[in-house]
């Protein structure tokens, strides 16, 4: 046997989820800023501000235990009728609240960012040399000339003979 059930009864249960949906979502959504992350860089964008006396308004930065947005660290906004931004540098890691506060008093937005350790470096091996290990006193290589390397063959040729016959008589009984 199948149910059906009426629209009008499921009407309000999905008004009452969208409203639901809609308050969760917070200011920051309805007001349009922004918050954004770069590693240990936070940055704000809105375009619900407008310019009094020369000023778009101020950003500010509010870590734990922090309520008031004079408490916090505050950047000036900067940017066009179309778009106005802020940004901080060297923010450690944590969960932090930004809050954007109009030149006319009127808050924009307010946002919770989480800003992330930074990654610890990593080690790279490094690629093993081409041509193997170079010889020679402090690392240097010669190239020799054909005369060098008679020289050098002919002494060590001499030197393997003089073995052979000391050898040979040291071996014959009688002899010193």
């Amino acid at each position: 046997m199948r149910t059906s059930t009426p629209l009008l009864r499921s009407g309000p249960t999905v008004a009452a989820a969208a409203a639901l949906a809609l308050t969760l979502a917070g200011p920051a959504a309805a007001a349009g800023i922004s918050v954004s992350t770069s590693g240990s860089t936070v940055s704000v964008t809105t375009s619900a501000c407008t310019q009094v006396n020369g000023h778009w308004g101020t950003a500010s930065l509010l870590g734990s235990g922090q309520t008031d947005v004079s408490q916090g660290r505050q950047a000036a906004l900067s940017g066009t009728a179309a778009g106005q931004s802020a940004a901080w540098s060297n923010v450690g890691a944590g969960t932090y609240t930004v809050v954007v506060v109009c030149s006319n008093g009127n808050t924009a937005g307010t946002q919770a960012v989480v800003v992330s350790p930074a990654p610890s470096p990593s080690v790279t091996p490094t690629a093993s040399p081409s041509r193997g290990v170079m010889g020679g006193l402090g690392g240097g290589s010669t190239d020799y000339g054909t005369l060098t390397l008679v020289a050098g063959g002919s002494l060590v040729g001499t030197g393997l003979l003089a073995t052979a016959w000391y050898l040979r008589r040291r071996t014959k009984p009688g002899r010193l």
